[in-house]
């Protein structure tokens, strides 16, 4: 990665030029997303502001949440890395992000190390390249604190790095090396489950290069880091009422009632929706048919990049052990994201809902290198000129595919930069008039929606509380139990409503001739109802 450089009598590293490019394309990355956070887009949503008021809580020392409130099964690791910031600066959305872009840079930071130690400089800065761009559904998994991903990308890059050392002899203290790894695989395994298929993988990698020094001191050490990483979901799973462990309701929310759509239907999804959307070659819109083409590609470039994985691997037999590990990492890869992809396209989501859906594939990107690889080789040896016929006509084949991938990332984020803002900061903005007109003039205790309730309920501060309803107006998804209780003793709570929404008509009709009274403002897109007697029309 560098030279090492005399300057008046000390030696410093200098970059050589890919990693200076590399580095180079890194800081245009963060910046572009740091502009973007600072304009609070994409926009915020009650979701992310579940994070954002368990950080308040956990800076308060109010609370200590295992999970996402109202949740078993999402770990709550983002919440507590914005705690302090939290704490000092009170509720912000660009200040709950911060940790967020952070984890965005170090992603950044080791895919380059890792690519770099498997392939080739250049190969290494073409990645980087690639994932420093990005349009809004790529953004939004990367900054916005809505859980797991972030954090678990770095997490499994680390872990490999750590196997990659280890095979190599690299790694000096050895035992903490494999300690660390297993307090990465705990703590990954408690933020987010949709990791699990990298993790068994990475491990396995583990067991490779180092199996021999598994069954001593190390073994030991491995569990037991991934024992106290993992201990805050053990802890909560053990204290669980029946039916409460995270277990079973992640299983009774990935097996809800309702007839599933056939195979094909999912694999479409999945394919040509999922893998363009989480890659960033589509508007978070959905993908044009033109933009497609990646999804047929993806299942071809795994199965050649596993081929390629096991002809390196067979030609480094009788090389050290350290040689052969780049082959193993590199199966591991793509082992990974078949397993992902399996995983999601089982799921009937793929099939109803691709669009929504398609963030459950982000973590894709960490087999970006292993994927595209083949495509690298193939064009280099055709510029090169070192095949024949055949292999020129596929290396310009390869050419044309990663020069296709490289200007349709390009074109998804200049259009998203240029064009697609505007909408989430006109939203945001009216979300932040709201806030301000109640916690001026109150009411301080409202219903609304699941989408208004805590992002308003964070926007000031917890000054206004805000109860769930959904659009008939019974209780809906209260996730914070405390807030719900509090508006149910109010003698006058407000409503808080989007302007001719289903929930707008329902309780104009149950007003009937007070509503006009009633409607005490217009705010933001919002209306604000605060009639002289409540409507709890659930009771």
């Amino acid at each position: 990665m560098s030279d090492l450089e005399q300057h008046r009598g000390r030696w410093r590293p200098r970059l050589d030029r890919p990693a200076l490019v590399a580095l180079l394309f890194g800081l245009a990355g963060v910046v572009y997303r740091l502009v973007l956070t600072l304009f609070t887009v994409p926009v915020s949503n009650s979701d992310e502001a579940t994070f954002g008021l368990a950080a308040l809580h956990i800076g308060q020392g109010r609370e200590r949440p295992v999970f996402l409130y109202g949740q078993h099964y999402m770990g709550m690791l983002e919440s507590y890395l914005a705690a302090p910031l939290l704490a000092v600066a009170g509720p912000s959305w660009p200040v709950l992000r911060l940790p967020m872009l952070a984890l965005y840079a170090l992603f950044l930071y080791l895919i380059h190390r890792l690519t770099r130690r498997l392939c080739t400089p250049w190969f290494a800065t073409f990645v980087v390249g690639l994932l420093a761009l990005g349009g809004e559904r790529v953004v939004r998994d990367q900054i916005t604190v809505v859980g797991g991903r972030p954090e678990v990308k770095p997490a499994v890059l680390l872990m490999l790095l750590i196997t990659v050392g280890l095979a190599a002899g690299t790694v000096r203290r050895r035992r903490l090396a494999v300690a660390v790894f297993g307090l990465l695989v705990g703590l990954a395994a408690w933020s987010d489950w949709l990791i699990l298929p990298y993790l068994a993988v990475a491990g396995l990698a583990l067991v490779w290069a180092v199996r021999r020094e598994l069954l001593g001191w190390s073994g030991l050490l491995l569990v037991v880091g991934a024992v106290v990483g993992v201990a805050p979901m053990i802890i909560d799973n053990l204290r669980a009422g029946p039916g409460e462990d995270s277990l079973s309701v992640f299983r009774e929310v990935s097996t809800r009632a309702g007839p599933a759509p056939p195979w094909s239907d999912r694999i479409r999804g999945g394919l040509l929706e999922g893998v363009p959307l989480a890659h960033g070659l589509c508007p978070v819109g959905g993908c044009g048919r033109w933009q497609q083409w990646f999804g047929v590609l993806y299942p071809v470039l795994l199965v050649v990049g596993a081929v390629l994985a096991v002809l390196a691997y067979r030609r480094a037999a009788a090389a050290p052990r350290g040689e052969r590990v780049g082959p193993v990492v590199q199966l591991a890869l793509v082992a990974g994201a078949a397993l992902t992809l399996l995983s999601y396209v089982r799921s009937p989501l793929a099939a109803t809902s691709p669009l929504d859906n398609a963030r459950y594939l982000s973590v894709l990107q960490l087999s970006l290198p292993a994927v595209l690889w083949p495509l690298w080789v193939a064009a280099v040896a055709c510029w090169r000129g070192t095949v024949g016929a055949l292999g020129r006509l596929t290396g310009a084949l390869s050419t044309a595919v990663l020069a296709a991938l490289t200007a349709t990332t390009v074109v998804i984020t200049v259009l998203f930069a240029a064009t697609d803002t505007g909408a989430s900061r006109t939203e945001e903005r009216g979300a932040r008039e709201l806030a301000a007109a109640l916690r001026a003039d109150g009411p301080h205790e409202v219903y609304g929606d699941y989408w208004t309730c805590n992002r308003l309920i964070f926007n000031t501060d917890e000054t206004v509380v805000c109860g769930v309803l959904d659009g008939d107006l019974s209780p809906g998804q209260n996730r914070y139990r405390p807030y719900w209780r509090q508006v149910g003793r109010a003698e006058r709570p407000g409503y808080v409503v989007e302007v001719d929404s289903p929930m707008d008509l329902r309780l104009r009709r149950l007003l009937a001739d007070r509503a006009d009274t009633a409607l005490v403002r217009e705010v933001g897109g919002y209306r604000v109802y605060h009639p002289d007697t409540p409507v709890r029309p659930w009771r």
